[in-house]
């Protein structure tokens, strides 16, 4: 039966997605639930998840569809929860984390948030050569330490130590008055 909707939801049958959703919802968001253990995030992750699904079904290849769905919604809890691991390490003021979340509207507070972006993305260039690539790629741009490995053909634990290094070294060279 999946197999069936699967190709009709291919076909641009909203109805049939519609019944995948109803079908595999729970399944999605205890996957999720188990990982993140936070409801509010759990219920965005599995909406996001579904949308992958959506439009990911292209590249499915009709192979363990269950399996292939929760694959896809445990690597998002995941991503979200790097995310918010890595937004409790970086220091914010009250501002930035107010865009940040999306509360406010504020063109000051964006145009605020675009500046000190530019800023950053300014003083990313001081950074020696070896580390700006990683730290660009796992701040910025939000990869894996795998997937830069894998850009940078190097092993996932030379990546790890660039970051590391990269960021003793703007502990040592940058202070907190360059980003007010």
């Amino acid at each position: 039966m999946t197999d069936e909707l699967v190709e009709k939801v291919r076909a641009g049958n909203d109805h049939a997605f519609r019944i995948l959703i109803e079908t595999y919802k729970q399944t999605i968001y205890r996957t999720v639930y188990s990982v993140l253990r936070n409801q509010k995030d759990a219920e965005d992750v599995t909406q996001e998840v579904f949308i992958k699904i959506y439009t990911s079904l292209p590249q499915y290849k009709n192979q363990g569809f269950k399996t292939w769905i929760t694959r896809i919604a445990v690597n998002h809890a995941i991503d979200l929860k790097r995310k918010r691991q890595r937004q409790k390490e970086e220091p914010h003021d009250e501002r930035s984390t107010e865009v940040d979340l999306g509360v406010s509207d504020d063109a000051e507070a964006v145009f605020f948030q675009n500046e000190r972006r530019k800023q950053i993305l300014r003083k990313l260039k001081d950074l020696p050569e070896g580390y700006r690539d990683v730290v660009y790629d796992y701040y910025i741009s939000e990869k894996t330490f795998k997937q830069i490995a894998e850009e940078q053909q190097i092993q996932v634990k030379s990546v790890e130590v660039k970051l590391y290094r990269a960021r003793n070294w703007m502990r040592k060279h940058w202070k907190e008055e360059d980003f007010s």
